[in-house]
């Protein structure tokens, strides 16, 4: 009898997940119909990354693509459980079934979408140039100790233009470091990250700004988009992703968000959806 009981219940909540949700706020009709990992739950991993990405207590998920994905989830009646299960499986976990999205400011690259589902773009990654000085071209670093961090879209067309000038490192921290203690003229970073740390108290007396285009850097010209991460096999989920995104770009949601953590609100102007090669 208990069995039997048990098998009612889950598949009401199944019908529910797909139909309508009723709470205490009352019935809740989602905008779309698909299927979730747990019924009524939006299931995502994710990794620690601020200003983007910011984990919290029991599920809960902060941050630019945190603020992003809950207000998707209020559309679609769900509730958010976010897992931090770092970078290096992050994607793994909606590969193998345990999550339904993961959102780690991941690139829209060919690669990627040969294996998984990308979303429509969020936001752009924009180069920004990180000095006391103020500078804005890219030329203007020539002959300068430059700094960068290893495996960005950019890096390697920097090592082109920069050759030994250029210093990789390991993280955005070891880079900070550096450029404070003036072991580097300048750095060359995420716009997003270093506006964040400098609200933060980071980064005193440096001046952030996006780099002017420059065709020697492709990620100058067209940066990179950042999507969230879904199992191919969820075309449901994929579309229902997409049209609430062009839906809160058509708002403003996304710009306002970005705003909300001293990113410029011009990152969602994101333009025709592309994949860096």
């Amino acid at each position: 009898m208990k069995q039997s009981h048990n098998a009612i219940g889950l598949a009401a909540m199944t019908v529910l997940s797909l139909v309508s949700v009723t709470n205490a706020f009352g019935e809740c009709k989602p905008a779309h119909q698909f299927k979730t990992v747990t019924p009524g739950v939006l299931t995502i991993s994710t990794a620690e990354f601020p200003p983007f990405d910011i984990p919290g207590n029991d599920g809960a998920l902060g941050g630019v693509e945190g603020d992003i994905l809950k207000k998707i989830a209020d559309k679609e009646c769900l509730k958010i459980n976010a897992q931090p299960v770092g970078f290096s499986s992050a994607i793994q976990y909606v590969l193998t079934g345990k999550a339904d999205v993961s959102a780690g400011q991941w690139y829209r690259t060919a690669d990627r979408a040969k294996v998984v589902g990308l979303t429509a773009p969020l936001y752009l990654d924009q180069l920004a140039i990180y000095s006391k000085e103020g500078y804005t071209k890219l030329g203007d670093l020539s002959g300068k100790q430059v700094g960068t961090v290893q495996g960005y879209n950019w890096t390697a067309d920097l090592q082109a233009l920069y050759k030994d000038n250029l210093k990789l490192y390991p993280t955005p921290v070891a880079l900070a470091q550096d450029l404070q203690a003036g072991r580097v003229d300048a750095g060359l970073d995420s716009v997003a990250t270093g506006r964040y740390a400098q609200n933060k108290g980071g980064y005193a007396g440096m001046k952030i700004l996006v780099g002017a285009p420059d065709p020697r850097v492709r990620a100058s010209v067209n940066p990179a988009q950042i999507g969230f991460v879904f199992a191919k096999g969820n075309e449901a989920l994929g579309a229902a992703l997409d049209a609430d995104i062009a839906q809160m770009q058509k708002n403003g949601e996304v710009a306002q968000i970005l705003k909300s953590y001293g990113m410029d609100p011009k990152g969602a102007d994101v333009g025709p959806a592309r994949l860096i090669p």
